[in-house]
């Protein structure tokens, strides 16, 4: 869940800005996505406000509301908020106090909302001018609405136990805890009981939940890094290699002393980026998917549908490699089984605000960790590209002493098998990149230590294997490295400032 409390881009946008403008302009962000189908539906998906609980349901001046949790704000920023609002989980949007002078500027707000507006008018003059555009009116006394200009999460959720009661946040809460403030409230104020474990469920395949399935894959991936780790340091060619190549792992050292252990650079990195997957998708289906979060399973769903189809990169690189396809065959089915059905009702329990400056360290950790996930996803793009194209980079024909012709000129089958390791590689980094934004963007809450773990298994198990391989083989030019370097040292930052916010004690679960 995106939580732009202070990130350091924002209190720059501020500086700059100034922070009304600064927050106008993040609105009309907000508003211009979330206007958009496509947009809201990313949005929702991310703060999880498809399906608001039941029990906030309930109204406001007569105006029926699904959660009786919402923004007031000017007429000046009216337009934005009725727009941006929807997708974030705000319930209803109050537009106050309204003069006659107003009046223009809030019926052209109105025009094609998709969340109800109330106003609390100044006048009569204001009112009758508004009523046929707007759901209803509120009044300054009415013991029902609360307003509330802090962003304590704790008490807005108290606020809201209160029956009919309305909880209303001023702009400057949503400047001070970001637009992940409305799903922490709903999460507080209606807390469930803990998800279901291993006993609760039967052993019938047909009736196994989704987590089950998408548990499977990610032990399955794993494995399969793991198995492919184990061949590379082995044997290094399969049968099936030496048969498409025609050639033997000594006959390939004769032909260029690099070589070989170019092949095991390639593999080894692809195997540790397929364990980095599989311990994100076991985190995703264990700490989220398990629980219900309707974002997990789109976590889980977008990044193996990059992921599984570059099966297909083959039709490009000529070279169909049989232990690919078998476990691309194995484990997609459980992919299917595990995304077929959407998850059961969220479950989660409420979870401490904690020290404000822990929370904004974690907030600086968050935004390392996505433009960590960003830069990998474009690496593994480049990756793709040059693997399905020119395969080789300049670095790598320096540590093979040879060129691309020189090498077809040893066997033509070997750029195309190259070729294949090498898409390979960057299809299955950018899946590994997509789970890691959207899980640090979606799942930043605090005291959840899966979050954290997760990330940081997939860390080790991706860069370690990578830059060990590389010292190992003296393939160590600055340059080809670089980018892991970098990786490396943001990701390293980020989970120090984000630990103590994601792995913070989680409070007590009630007694049954």
């Amino acid at each position: 869940m995106p939580d732009w409390t202070y990130h350091p881009l924002r209190g720059l946008a501020a500086a700059v800005l100034g922070r009304r403008r600064s927050q106008r302009t993040a609105l009309r962000l907000l508003a211009s996505i979330g206007s958009r189908p496509a947009g809201a539906r990313l949005i929702a998906r991310g703060f999880g406000h498809r399906h608001p609980p039941k029990g906030l349901a309930g109204d406001i001046a007569g105006v029926p509301v699904t959660v009786r949790l919402g923004i007031s704000v000017p007429p000046s920023l009216a337009r934005e908020v009725v727009r941006a609002m929807p997708p974030l989980g705000a319930g209803v949007v109050e537009v106050a106090p309204v003069s006659a002078a107003d009046a223009d500027t809030v019926r052209e707000a109105a025009a094609g909302r998709s969340i109800p507006l109330v106003v609390r008018a100044c006048d009569p003059e204001a009112e009758a001018a508004l009523k046929p555009y707007v759901d209803g009116f509120t009044s300054s006394d009415d013991p029902h609405v609360v307003h509330v200009s802090d962003p304590s999460v704790t008490t807005a959720s108290a606020a809201l136990e209160e029956p009919g009661a309305v909880v209303l946040a001023r702009p400057r809460v949503l400047v001070a805890a970001g637009p992940g403030w409305f799903q922490r409230v709903t999460e507080a104020a209606t807390p469930t009981a803990p998800a279901p474990g291993l006993r609760d469920v039967g052993r019938d395949p047909r009736r196994w939940p989704t987590w089950w399935w998408a548990l499977l894959v990610g032990l399955g991936m794993t494995g399969a890094g793991l198995g492919a780790a184990a061949i590379t340091l082995g044997p290094v060619l399969l049968w099936y290699d030496r048969e498409y190549l025609r050639m033997t792992v000594h006959e390939l050292h004769a032909a260029n002393p690099h070589l070989v252990h170019f092949l095991q650079h390639d593999r080894i990195t692809m195997a540790g980026t397929m364990v980095a997957i599989g311990a994100l998708y076991t985190g995703l289906a264990l700490g989220g998917i398990r629980r219900g979060w309707p974002w997990a399973r789109e976590v889980y769903l977008l990044s193996g549908a990059i992921g599984f189809p570059t099966v297909f990169y083959f039709l490009a690189t000529g070279f169909v490699e049989p232990l690919h396809t078998a476990t691309t065959i194995v484990l997609f089915p459980m992919f299917v089984a595990a995304v077929r059905r959407t998850p059961p009702a969220p479950r989660w329990r409420p979870a401490h605000e904690g020290p404000e400056p822990e929370r904004r360290r974690s907030l600086v950790g968050q935004l390392l960790l996505i433009g960590t996930g960003a830069g990998l996803f474009v690496g593994g793009a480049v990756i793709s590209v040059v693997g399905l194209t020119g395969v080789f980079v300049p670095t790598d024909l320096a540590f093979l002493g040879a060129s691309t012709q020189m090498l077809e000129s040893v066997n033509p089958r070997l750029v195309p098998f190259v070729a294949h390791d090498r898409a390979g590689f960057g299809g299955a980094l950018m899946a590994a990149a997509v789970a890691i934004i959207l899980l640090s963007a979606w799942g930043w809450r605090r005291g959840e230590a899966w979050v954290f773990w997760t990330l940081a298994a997939a860390a080790v198990a991706g860069f370690l294997p990578a830059v060990v391989v590389h010292a190992a083989i003296h393939y160590t030019d600055f340059i080809h490295l670089a980018p892991v370097y970098f990786g490396i040292a943001m990701t390293g930052i980020g989970l120090l400032l984000a630990r103590p916010y994601l792995c913070a004690k989680a409070p007590a679960r009630p007694k049954d």
